[in-house]
């Protein structure tokens, strides 16, 4: 498949003219690698999973980093960090010096430890989320986002499994010592059957036969691989009792699909889980336009204990609110919008002031366009394409 252009393209661009290191995070097969080689046709490259070059810079680190003419791109860095210390004096030497330096990890978590312990201040952070629809009409709801499950979608199913495989035995083994893999395994099939559902460790350790804090640890390795999306609860003191745990979702709804045994469009259209993989869609659809753009990840839900539910949350500039309701409905009615207007109007009484706040219902594209986005008075009804194309603001 040719090169297609990220959005974060232009994020990096900017990011190392302003400082000498860059590290870019995302869960693995994500491209990384190609967007940085895109990016840097002429930049040094050393992967720090071969063993290898491991060795040669272990026996002699400087003279293995002397050998490289910036820039330099150093990838799956988290496997040695102990080149951090080494990357950070050749920057304090020359601090001006900007763009010279690309890191990058598929492990979040390590990679931020020796990020914070010796490239503070040094260094960029930006993370790439597998390929959005906004840059390639490619992603779809049954084959996700990889770039190489659309470069060959016939052969999704191998890939899936051969990803998960490889993922198992590389990232799960070097993030946490998982003794019991088939476990494992049923548990990432467990928390696909729970997918936008709000999280109950207890719910999920039951089945499995392990304790809430082996949970924990799981969902922690999960997190830190950017393997699934957490979204918090949004809180806001309305005077009602609040549902106060996350949502959770994987990251990628061709994985999602996978795991659920969902390998056709027909199977996904007879799938009593078609609800809330599309949710889990839009959902990650948003992080992908906010993280792209650099942003701060911002998705809420909200729910009370009076049944009071809004799928998503968006917080905007100046204290604006987006309520954003996500229905697989291809035909919108005015009642799918009563829990925006109830919450809109929640938040003008709690806040007392005047709040822009926007409500959409997403839904899916009918094959007749709609005659006008109007569904009630300030509440818009959109096709999920046209919403995902919006300028994020």
């Amino acid at each position: 498949m040719r090169y297609i252009a990220r959005e974060l393209e232009g994020a990096l661009r900017q990011a190392a003219k302003r400082f000498p290191a860059v590290v870019l995070t995302g869960a693995r097969r994500a491209g990384k690698t190609c967007l940085l080689q895109h990016v840097l046709p002429k930049a040094a490259y050393v992967l720090l999973e071969d063993p290898d070059a491991v060795a040669r810079f272990r026996h002699d680190p400087h003279g293995f980093l002397d050998a490289l003419r910036p820039p330099v791109v150093l990838d799956e860095v988290q496997n040695t960090p102990e080149v951090f210390p080494y990357v950070r004096a050749r920057i304090d030497r020359e601090p001006r010096r900007c763009g010279r330096w690309f890191l990058t990890g598929s492990q979040e978590a390590p990679l931020m430890q020796g990020v914070t312990e010796s490239m503070a201040g040094r260094a960029a952070v930006l993370q790439l989320l597998p390929m959005a629809v906004r840059e390639t009409a490619r992603v779809s709801l049954l084959r996700g986002g990889f770039p190489e499950v659309l470069a060959a979608p016939k052969s999704a199913r191998l890939w899936f499994a051969s990803y998960l495989q490889t993922y198992l035995e590389r990232d799960v083994r070097a993030v946490t010592a998982v003794r019991d893999l088939a476990t494992f395994r049923r548990f990432l099939a467990l928390l696909a059957s729970r997918h936008g559902q709000v999280l109950s460790k207890s719910d999920l350790a039951a089945p499995l036969g392990v304790s809430v804090p082996t949970i924990t640890q799981w969902l922690n390795v999960l997190e830190v691989t950017a393997q699934i999306a957490i979204v918090p609860p949004f809180y806001e003191n309305l005077g009602k009792r609040l549902v106060k745990s996350p949502k959770l979702y994987l990251a990628d709804s061709g994985l999602a699909c996978h795991l659920l045994g969902i390998d056709s469009e027909a199977e996904l259209e007879k799938s009593p889980f078609l609800g809330v993989l599309f949710e889990g869609f839009v959902a990650g659809e948003i992080l992908k336009a906010q993280v792209n753009s650099a942003r701060r990840r911002e998705l809420y839900y909200f729910r009370d204990q009076q049944g009071l539910e809004v799928d998503f949350v968006v917080p905007g500039k100046g204290g604006a609110l987006r309520l954003i309701e996500v229905k697989t409905t291809r035909t919108p009615t005015p009642g799918m919008a009563a829990s925006m207007q109830r919450l809109a109007i929640a938040v003008g009484r709690r806040r007392r002031v005047k709040t822009a706040v926007e409500m959409l219902l997403v839904h899916r594209q009918p094959k007749t366009p709609l005659r006008t986005s109007a569904l009630v008075p300030g509440v818009r009804a959109l096709g999920w394409e046209d919403f995902v194309r919006q300028p994020l603001t």
